[in-house]
């Protein structure tokens, strides 16, 4: 045998060994192994076969399938490739496929109990779905007379109906191909040409978004309708309908590239190996066209505002280099030059030419431009970026006029607000921040407020605001006594903004004592004045989002409620241009900000060294900020969070999730919050935002699962959706109060049914809860033993107990734990697993003081206690005559006759009482011992 041979048999040994003992990915990593080192066609057959089965396990079936069909090569007519690719095709619901390879088995192995069983099944849904694509076909027919049919003299109601019907045809896999057959493709392209309903409209192109969640019918989609006519159905002037085409747009590139959609990720999903940069797909081309024409048409003068903000939003998803990683190619095709002409377009400058943009345009294309500067590998291409832009801007000023100047000043205000370093390194170039201060200073009112809005984006940094105050203070001040209100209010923005560079430290003040509450009151003007227009009050917010670092501007703007509520109302608009502001100044009144740790050391050598030390206002002290979340709570604070948490921006989204963390906080909020819809967007949250985002959403669902029931908090699905974020919080970087928090929301959602702990199980949570059933803090250990006691109800749960492992003795030995709540998780635990397992009786055995465990249970003077115990005793009693005979022969028999004979109600529990009797019934009836209440004659 040669070496290659013996190390792919080890390999095999290993993989099987760990396949045993539950270790899925050892058994996959030993089988990966030996298939890189075998040249045996029949051993490898052998190890493809077992990979097979460790995917099987993990619910990785299209894996499943792949190492079949390779075994099948190899050696074909194998039964155990065809029997578990047929149960991989079973569980993808492919079950004509399912069938074909269940009788392929039972030709070679007829008398296969199993394989007869699922061939049987199998059959029957077959059949069963025979006759229902019998009915459906005529369903279809029917759906499409009334839908695609003018002169069927269907009405507008009844259409709309059929067009709804076809959505749910085809989310099921032989209704998606019925559909096709029929030639749903031809027909909805010729109805949207002339449709005018805008329901039917929608429906059909919804029908096709679920169409797209398949290669081959995205494929087909591509081939039969043409990106072309997806792009013209696209460019509508209704919103709902760009954003039906926007999503099946998204739907098809996942499809092509395999890039599962965050929101609908299922149990194992996780398992998927991240795309590496520059990786290529097996449906390269079909990608990379719709890309590039999404980007060739960033600049169609024909396209509608909402329809340019959804081609910005897909190249958002799919262009950074942790998903398809295509900014380069993006840069290639000019991609840059098409975002710096959208970012120049300014309403007031409108002629023939111009785009249309929307309200929401500048921010998206902001956001697009970070994501692309973020995408940048090294420095050289962050230069060549920089290049690009210097460039566009260059050929901008050498036209010498005003408006080139303001489409200038325009340009880096959305760079400053996206990509703020590349931001930045423009606005450092020499004679620019100049330029911007003699724009403010001008007559024109469009340049006066272009360059006001870039000094306000610019004075982020100190640097930025020591230059702009010593040379643009009285500029503003001259701005700000414009009659032009909006001219007014950003010059309001950028004095608000330099008053706040002092932060959150009460001694650090750029200007006199008492301005920053007249700015403040200015602010608030602004924000109630009912004649003022929605960019008005967005301003508005923007200053007080400065202003509310100072504590007394806080506690003013939380007691002024007509200013909450007016705040709270934009923030409900949709409008996500007032993000920043409205959520910057929610985070400012609920200090729901990180604050640097003091160190008392520290601050004493600061002290010496004669350096500023920052003073925390005694206004944020704990009490003022709990009564501002709470006024927040009460006044619908997270109804408008949950329409700002649709913004794509991942720092806006951090800032909402830590919101929505302070809030839940206090309890009596958390019910607030599910009212208000919390849930649904703290998910969205947990799963798409920054790192610490994540977990702040993920906290926050912890809270409210902890305090809530579950059933009612996260009704459906989304209580098994809830599973992921917490079990995310079970990790050594998180807090303490956060893996306490997600152990026992864990522990409520493990208590309400097995589909729950099956979820749990999928995630590969028990063993992340089994980690902190041994930490050192009482609490942390607590809670996981207490998950873990719920979770010792699923059937799973007892067989992994009676696998080779210490997990029933630990539970054992926590019984007689010094902490009660331990103690009675622990011995409920074990009450619940050994009525439900012959073998687990005999593992109590396995610890050396198992009689001293039994004898503290029967005998604690807590009743819950003592009825456990006897519970306990009873049912080991009752599982087997050698166990009775050693407990028996031990003190627990005076034990259980002195829970019988308590007549205490303080001291004993009548079901105690019952279950000790029933333990001495058994003993009595096994001849063990003599009755002890029989009366001598």
């Amino acid at each position: 045998m040669t070496q290659d041979s013996q190390t792919s048999a080890g390999c095999k040994e290993a993989g099987n060994k760990a396949y045993k003992n539950g270790d899925y990915d050892a058994a996959l990593a030993h089988y990966t192994q030996g298939l890189s080192l075998c040249k045996d066609d029949k051993e490898k057959a052998v190890l493809l076969k077992n990979r097979a089965a460790v995917h099987l396990k993990i619910d990785q079936f299209d894996d499943v399938i792949k190492d079949c069909d390779a075994a099948l090569e190899l050696a074909p007519k194998d039964p155990k490739a065809l029997f578990r690719r047929g149960q991989a095709h079973d569980a993808l619901a492919n079950h004509e496929k399912a069938y074909s390879d269940m009788r392929a088995v039972i030709e070679v192995d007829p008398k296969n109990k199993e394989v007869l069983s699922s061939l049987e099944r199998l059959h029957r849904i077959v059949q069963d779905k025979i006759e229902e694509n019998t009915k459906l076909g005529g369903k279809v027919k029917q759906m499409f007379e009334i839908v695609f049919d003018a002169s069927a003299g269907a009405t507008a109601e009844k259409r709309v109906t059929a067009a709804n019907n076809l959505i749910t045809i085809a989310r099921e896999k032989s209704g998606s191909e019925l559909l096709l057959e029929q030639g749903l493709l031809r027909r909805v392209v010729t109805l949207l040409k002339g449709e005018s309903n805008p329901e039917v409209r929608i429906a059909c192109i919804r029908t096709l978004s679920q169409l797209a969640s398949d290669v081959d019918k995205t494929l087909k989609i591509l081939h039969e309708c043409g990106l072309p006519w997806v792009l013209e159905v696209l460019n509508s002037p209704r919103e709902p309908e760009v954003t039906a085409v926007e999503y099946c747009m998204q739907c098809m590139l996942r499809a092509l590239t395999g890039i599962p959609d965050p929101l609908k990720m299922k149990a194992g999903d996780e398992r998927r190996k991240p795309r590496r940069p520059n990786e290529t797909y097996g449906h390269q081309k079909e990608v990379d066209s719709i890309l590039l024409m999404v980007t060739a048409s960033l600049t169609n003068r024909t396209m509608s505002g909402h329809c340019r903000d959804s081609l910005l939003k897909i190249l958002i998803k799919f262009l950074p280099y942790d998903v398809l990683d295509w900014s380069k190619n993006f840069i290639r095709a000019k991609g840059i030059e098409k975002l710096l002409e959208i970012a120049c377009e300014v309403d007031e400058l409108k002629n023939e030419s111009s785009m249309m943009v929307t309200e929401n345009t500048r921010l998206t294309t902001s956001v697009l431009l970070s994501k692309i500067y973020e995408s940048q590998s090294d420095d050289k291409d962050r230069e060549r970026l920089t290049a690009i832009i210097d460039e566009f801007i260059k050929n901008l000023l050498l036209l010498g006029t005003s408006e080139s100047h303001v489409k200038v000043a325009v340009l880096l205000t959305t760079m400053l607000l996206g990509p703020l370093d590349l931001g930045n390194v423009i606005l450092a170039k020499e004679g620019m921040l100049s330029m911007m201060l003699a724009m403010a200073n001008s007559d024109d009112i469009l340049q006066q407020k272009v360059s006001c809005e870039t000094l306000i984006a610019a004075a982020s940094k100190k640097d930025k605001c020591r230059s702009i105050m010593t040379d643009g203070t009285e500029i503003l001040k001259r701005l700000y006594a414009s009659k032009d209100p909006t001219i007014k209010v950003r010059a309001l923005v950028g004095l608000c903004k330099l008053g706040s560079l002092g932060g959150s430290d009460a001694s650090m003040k750029p200007f006199s004592d008492g301005a920053s509450a007249k700015l403040a009151e200015a602010c608030r003007r602004f924000l109630v004045n009912p004649t003022k227009d929605k960019d008005m009050r967005r301003w508005a917010c923007e200053g007080l989002s400065y202003l509310t670092l100072d504590a007394e501007v806080k506690e003013k703007l939380i007691e002024d409620g007509p200013a909450l509520r007016s705040m709270l109302e934009l923030a409900q608009s949709g409008d996500l241009n007032c993000v920043y502001g409205v959520v910057t100044t929610l985070v400012n009144l609920c200090n729901a900000y990180d604050k640097q740790e003091i160190i008392p050391e520290m601050v004493e050598l600061a002290k010496f060294a004669k350096q500023h030390i920052p003073e925390e206002h005694e206004l944020d002290d704990k009490d003022f900020v709990d009564k501002r979340v709470n006024v927040l709570a009460e006044e619908g604070a997270g109804a408008a969070l949950v329409m700002l948490a649709k913004t794509e921006s991942e720092n806006s989204k951090e800032l909402i999730a830590r919101l929505f963390l302070a809030i839940c906080e206090h309890q009596k909020n958390r019910g607030l919050m599910v009212q208000q819809g919390a849930t649904k967007a703290l998910l969205h949250l947990a799963t798409d935002s920054t790192k610490k985002g994540k977990e702040c959403a993920a906290q926050a669902l912890a809270r409210i699962a902890i305090t809530i029931n579950p059933e009612v908090a996260f009704p459906g699905q989304r209580m098994y959706e809830v599973v992921r974020p917490l079990l995310t919080l079970l990790a050594v970087d998180c807090t303490a109060l956060a893996n306490f928090e997600a152990l026992m929301g864990l522990c409520n959602i493990a208590g309400v049914s097995e589909p729950a702990r099956q979820r749990i199980l999928k995630e590969k949570g028990l063993p992340k809860i089994e980690h902190y059933m041994f930490e050192g803090h009482e609490m942390i250990r607590r809670a996981a033993i207490q998950c873990f006691a719920n979770m010792c109800m699923s059937p799973d749960v007892v067989k992994l107990l009676e696998g080779p492992n210490d997990k029933m003795k630990y539970l054992f030995l926590c019984s007689a734990d010094e902490d009660m709540e331990i103690v009675k998780a622990a011995s409920g635990a074990l009450c619940m697993v050994l009525g439900e397992s012959s073998k687990l009786p005999h593992k109590i055995f396995e610890v050396k003081d198992w009689a001293e465990t039994l004898l503290y249970l029967l005998s604690h003077s807590e009743k819950d206690v003592q009825y456990r115990g006897a519970v306990i005793v009873n049912l080991l009693v009752n599982a087997h005559k050698d166990i009775a005979r050693k407990i028996i022969d031990t003190h627990c028999k005076e034990a259980l006759v002195a829970v019988c004979q308590l007549d205490n109600p303080e001291f004993a529990h009548p079901k105690a009482q019952q279950c000790a009797k029933e333990a001495i019934a058994a003993c009595v009836k096994m001849e063990l011992i003599t009755d002890p209440f029989a009366k001598d004659d």
